[in-house]
């Protein structure tokens, strides 16, 4: 039997699993990587929401509340980022702030879950799910620093790292296709677009039927294939332009000197990219500076 191709997941966090009826779908995923019985209670307005003409291109990402009154942020990323840590904890930050009404005491800061779904390679390390969460530990006596009873009783929680915001980074590519539980059936899917007939995790079910391309409406399925096109051309962009740039840049070098080789190039690859990625992505790969790529868009 052919196997039924599924809409990928951050698709379907753009325009399917904003919708009530879909939210079961977000809530298995979410469980299973949470170790917790996940009840999303609304979607909350996000970045992603917004429409433009470069949208194709945006990252993707989603902001739920929970049963808890937890605010849960889940981001689709394809492009690497040097920072995107500390993007991450600007994010959260933002979150906090945001939702923390004036006047209102700090025991009220809102409980923020950072999850990323990442399809580059971020850091160094040999697993493909990273959990991180604030942790006060004794230099001396290497004690964890509990909440006193009046503490709990004021926050509602037991441990300290319960109200500080936690990260759940998924580098989707690590993933080597072995599904040894049902949060990897969950990933074998992000990173297949595949949910294999023995896969019990859940949502899987309802994703399942709820995702399969041919069940789209027709404009629906032409806009989704422009999409992953979009996401192909913009990959092959990236990898040609610099890989060959890099090479021209040096062949040129020899005759013209490496340092104005390179500049050249790096100049050529800017303008074929600047119709398809943000700024701050032709720079890094081009190494120009910000006022150079402005000058580029200014024609």
């Amino acid at each position: 039997m052919a196997k039924r191709r599924l809409i990928s997941f951050d698709w379907a966090m753009k325009k399917l699993l904003r919708s009530k009826a879909n939210f079961e779908i977000l809530e298995g995923f979410l469980s299973e990587l949470l170790r917790d019985d996940i009840r999303i209670l609304e979607i909350l307005e996000s970045e992603s929401n917004k429409e433009d003409t470069r949208d194709k291109f945006n990252r993707v990402d989603l902001k739920v509340k929970n049963q808890q009154d937890e605010i849960i942020v889940i981001e689709v990323q394809y492009d690497r980022e040097l920072d995107y840590l500390q993007r991450i904890l600007f994010g959260t930050s933002r979150v906090i702030t945001e939702h923390l009404r004036e006047s209102k005491p700090y025991a009220d800061i809102v409980k923020v879950i950072s999850v990323n779904i990442l399809y580059f390679d971020l850091g160094q390390g040999e697993d493909y799910v990273y959990h991180g969460s604030t942790v006060f530990r004794g230099i001396h006596h290497q004690d964890v620093l509990r909440f006193s009873e009046g503490q709990q009783e004021l926050y509602g929680q037991k441990e300290i790292h319960e109200i500080f915001p936690e990260y759940y980074l998924i580098k989707v590519n690590s993933f080597d296709d072995i599904a040894k539980d049902r949060l990897d059936e969950w990933i074998y899917f992000l990173k297949n677009e595949e949910i294999k007939e023995e896969f019990s995790a859940k949502g899987l079910a309802q994703a399942k039927s709820t995702l399969d391309v041919l069940k789209l409406p027709e404009q629906e399925r032409v806009a989704y294939e422009r999409y992953q096109d979009n996401l192909h051309y913009r990959a092959s962009m990236v990898h040609s332009s610099y890989h060959l740039g890099r090479k021209q840049g040096r062949d040129e070098g020899k005759d013209e000197g490496r340092a104005e080789g390179e500049q050249q190039k790096a100049l050529e690859i800017a303008r074929n990219l600047i119709d398809v990625l943000d700024d701050e992505t032709i720079a890094e790969k081009t190494g120009l500076s910000a006022g150079e790529i402005a000058k580029i868009r200014q024609g």
